[in-house]
């Protein structure tokens, strides 16, 4: 995450595209046996040092090197106008967060398959989609005829404003995430990456949360009001902490974490949340346990909440983060988006 806070009205509002085609609940890329290939290469992700340009069979390849959303945009339309039948990220999660956004007035909801090598700090979404952390652009041709296909729905995240298309990412969260996200921008700096970064700032996090005061950022919670959609109804509270307030709010519709960590219990599909009211120094002492897969009765009583949505909305004090991008503070609704086909070896 870049230490600037980005804007919803960043994101041009008329993308260059071909027209949407019509709308099917559930469409699968097919597989052809000789895919025309479209190539997103982030030169500045963690990982890219040019090497991957370097295709072989340049006639069905096309390689693009946008710098900025609108470039994307464009880069996607002229995909869209080749046919691609198999769509390469080459770049971390904030990369492909990017990609699918500004690729919503291209494809709608008939992607071609997709491939992401991770290039980037975390690269949370190859974790759970299992792709190896030296994939390169030939292994992820060769798994496109010979590779498991795996079916995942991102989260679309609408802002209150109204103001640019909605942002479509893996992770998004508030409060002790954001400060976490932050964290993890220092464990970069220090070399630590993928799950090590994430267990360093986790580790940083839970003592912050232990040992600190009330006044302390990490315990006294980001004020919050979220609610099931298309209900209404108010999301779970225990009787710990201030009511205007939650600790954490983390949402996903991964099925496998860094580091196998179960911050929503059990593997499943789906819009899932983990809600933390307050970070009482019991629930934090078992936290390394649960996280392990320990599931004790008292959890939603003692103020962590494991839950399934099918949307949700949010209005939040402070910056939320997607995909390691911190957004202003407002009003967002988090709901599924098209159901996407993603190559892995």
């Amino acid at each position: 995450m870049d230490r600037v806070i980005y804007n919803f009205d960043s994101l041009p509002l008329r993308q260059t595209a071909m027209p949407a085609p019509q709308r099917r609940s559930i469409y699968r890329a097919p597989r052809v046996p000789e895919p025309r290939i479209g190539i997103i290469y982030n030169p500045r992700s963690h990982r890219n040092k040019g090497q991957d340009l370097a295709c072989t069979g340049a006639g069905r390849i096309t390689v693009a090197q946008p710098r900025t959303r609108e470039e994307i945009a464009h880069a996607l339309a002229g995909f869209a106008r080749d046919g691609i039948d198999f769509l390469i990220i080459n770049g971390g999660d904030g990369t492909v967060r990017d990609v699918l956004t500004m690729g919503q007035a291209v494809f709608a909801d008939r992607w071609p398959a997709i491939a992401v090598l991770p290039k980037g700090k975390t690269n949370a979404l190859n974790v759970d989609l299992g792709a190896p952390a030296d994939w390169s652009v030939e292994g992820a041709i060769a798994a496109y005829a010979a590779g498991r296909r795996i079916q995942r729905r991102p989260l679309v995240i609408s802002s209150g404003n109204e103001v640019g298309p909605p942002m479509l990412g893996f992770i998004f969260g508030a409060g002790a995430f954001t400060l976490g996200i932050e964290a993890g921008q220092d464990a970069h700096s220090l070399g630590f990456f993928n799950s090590l970064a994430v267990a360093a700032t986790g580790a940083w996090g839970v003592m912050q949360a232990l040992f600190g005061t009330d006044r302390n950022k990490w315990r006294r919670g980001t004020e919050m009001a979220l609610r099931f959609e298309p209900s209404g109804a108010p999301v779970p509270r225990s009787a710990h902490g201030d009511p205007a307030r939650r600790s954490m709010l983390l949402a996903s519709t991964l099925e496998r974490l860094p580091m196998g960590i179960e911050v929503f219990g059990q593997a499943r599909p789906g819009l899932k949340l983990a809600v933390l009211d307050r970070p009482r120094r019991r629930l934090l002492a078992a936290l390394p346990a649960i996280l392990s897969g320990w599931r004790p009765r008292w959890l939603a009583a003692a103020g962590l909440h494991q839950l399934d949505a099918e949307a949700l909305t949010i209005e939040v004090a402070e910056p939320v983060i997607l995909d390691g991008e911190a957004f202003p503070p407002g009003r967002y609704r988090v709901e599924q988006g098209p159901e996407l086909t993603f190559i892995s070896p």
